[in-house]
């Protein structure tokens, strides 16, 4: 299979946040995944479960030669390496990477839905995207990710974090 453009979201709020996602991304290097741009680290809001601590959230760009769902396996093994364990939807967690997009292809199975499905509803998401990705569209709405953007307010807060200076 050929190389596809791939954007992931990783997020975590338990243990060692920013650590985790940095051992995430390497491992993912590692397994056949190549990292090529991350945007700037995030501290974000919990959505779903108010009662948890904060999230720290980035979005990278990669390129992979893995399908869909060889992509979804290796990222699930991934969280699992870094600690993940199953627990309450929208929880607290020690890692959770997303597939966000898949070069312009589009899937709704049970198992994967790209684009991701609540990507365009949430802050926390689509800045760090359009940090890194200005130009990007939505495959599904042919809107670009930017207008999607600025015409949304879930009430969250998303602020860039002061760990981008160290």
């Amino acid at each position: 299979m050929t190389q596809q453009t791939v954007y992931l979201s990783f997020g975590a709020n338990l243990g060692d946040p920013r650590n985790q996602i940095e051992q995430a991304i390497r491992t993912l290097n590692d397994g056949g995944v190549s990292v090529i741009a991350c945007s700037s680290w995030y501290e974000t809001e919990p959505v779903g479960v108010d009662d948890q601590p904060w999230f720290v959230n980035l979005v990278a760009c990669a390129e992979t030669s893995l399908d869909p769902h060889e992509l979804l396996a290796v990222c699930q093994q991934v969280e699992r390496q870094v600690g993940r364990v199953p627990s309450v939807r929208f929880g607290p967690r020690h890692l959770d990477i997303d597939i966000l997009l898949y070069g312009d292809t589009c899937i709704d199975s049970e198992r994967l839905t790209i684009p991701h499905p609540r990507m365009a509803e949430r802050r926390f998401v689509l800045i760090p995207l359009v940090e890194i990705a200005p130009e990007l569209e939505d495959p599904i709405l042919k809107q670009p990710y930017a207008d999607i953007l600025s015409r949304l307010d879930e009430g969250k807060k998303v602020l860039r974090s002061l760990i981008n200076e160290s």
